[in-house]
């Protein structure tokens, strides 16, 4: 995958390294398969399940991105990295991107913009994420 890639985010400082912790990345896992889960819950509200969602998946890229040693409080960047964690295709993480844009606009604009192609296009691409983490097995030590 993008070792490189994220080397080079380290070396500008978008990213900072930081070796892998087993305990992190398990719980950010187990955090975001428990949130993807009751996203699927289709008696709750629309907007619900796109936080439930969007935090899923933000759990979930934290853990890759955590499993190969690197950190970053941006969430943007969490999601852009998937293309050199997992191996993502650009239009795969966009949805996320997208999902990103979205959630700002109702946290801090108060404008609520979700429907239902876009939560299931969010849940199908958290559980690419949450199927790719998984195969990558514990941490490297």
């Amino acid at each position: 995958m993008g070792k490189e890639e994220l080397e080079n985010l380290a070396r500008i400082g978008k990213l900072v390294a930081e070796a892998p912790d087993s305990t992190e990345v398990e719980g950010l896992s187990e955090s975001g398969c428990a949130r993807l889960a009751d996203a699927r819950n289709e008696q709750l509200s629309p907007y619900s399940r796109f936080d439930l969602a969007y935090n899923a998946s933000h759990a979930l890229a934290l853990a890759a991105l955590r499993w190969h040693g690197y950190r970053s409080d941006s969430r943007y960047l969490v999601f852009q990295c998937l293309k050199h964690t997992l191996g993502l295709e650009n239009a795969e993480w966009r949805v996320l991107d997208s999902a990103h844009r979205r959630r700002n606009q109702a946290e801090y604009e108060g404008v609520v913009d979700v429907d239902d192609a876009l939560i299931m296009s969010m849940i199908r691409v958290a559980t690419v994420v949450q199927d790719r983490l998984a195969k990558l097995g514990p941490p490297p030590a």
